[in-house]
């Protein structure tokens, strides 16, 4: 009841306050009164205001869609974390090397074009009868050697097949998590070069196992040759 009087005396001087302040600017004189604010300007101003704000807005999202503009570069620029080139050469190197240890005759134009005509051909295919047996002799050896290395080519061969394996399943992952164009990119290059190794190694197999077909028909060809020149002499005999 108290506060509720009080309240309603202080509204009531209010009210007499404001009722004198108006009484009293009225009889101020015209050059005392104070300057009353133009609508127009007020709005002119607000309307300013207003375009400065989207200015600076559009200035943000400017800002910003730059950012992340350089956020995404840094991403298409961030290099692949795995890397398989250095176990992809370790193993081309291991075939290589298996390639290199080829027995008797290797895998040259020069040594095979000196083999063949101290072996194969010619002389070697008509001297005395030790030669012939000697020469028979070392294209046996020739041949045996090449179908060991073939088998040893396939043998290295099929033990880089799980490291292959573990290497594909490694840069599919990093490809499919890859957080930008370089990334991808990368993945996809070392996918190839595990795609050519494998041909590489295919290739290697291939050259160990036509290498030796070759030499067991060549041999096959010079023991028909050293046949004829025995029953020749057979025949010269007789």
């Amino acid at each position: 009841m108290t506060k509720s009087i009080l309240r309603r005396a202080l509204l009531a001087g209010a009210l007499a306050t404001t009722a004198t302040l108006g009484l009293t600017s009225l009889s101020v004189p015209a050059h005392a009164q104070l300057i009353v604010k133009d609508p127009t300007n007020y709005a002119q101003n607000v309307l300013q205001a207003a375009r400065a704000l989207s200015q600076v807005n559009n200035q943000i999202t400017q800002i910003q869609q730059q950012a992340q503009s350089l956020v995404n570069e840094g991403r298409n620029l961030a290099s692949l974390p795995f890397s398989s080139l250095q176990q992809l050469q370790q193993q081309v190197q291991r075939t290589q090397q298996l390639l290199g240890e080829a027995q008797r005759i290797a895998y040259d134009v020069q040594d095979v074009q000196q083999v063949f005509n101290g072996r194969y051909r010619g002389q070697a295919l008509t001297g005395t009868q030790a030669e012939m047996i000697a020469n028979a002799e070392a294209r046996w050896a020739d041949s045996v050697g090449a179908f060991e290395d073939a088998l040893r080519v396939q043998a290295g061969v099929v033990g880089n097949i799980d490291g292959a394996r573990a290497t594909m399943d490694r840069l599919v992952t990093s490809s499919q998590s890859a957080t930008g164009a370089l990334q991808a990119a990368q993945a996809g290059n070392q996918l190839l070069a595990l795609q050519s190794q494998q041909l590489a190694d295919l290739t290697a197999v291939l050259a160990a196992q036509g290498r030796a077909q070759a030499l067991e028909s060549a041999r096959t060809t010079a023991i028909e040759a050293e046949s004829r020149e025995r029953f020749r002499r057979f025949r010269s005999r007789n």
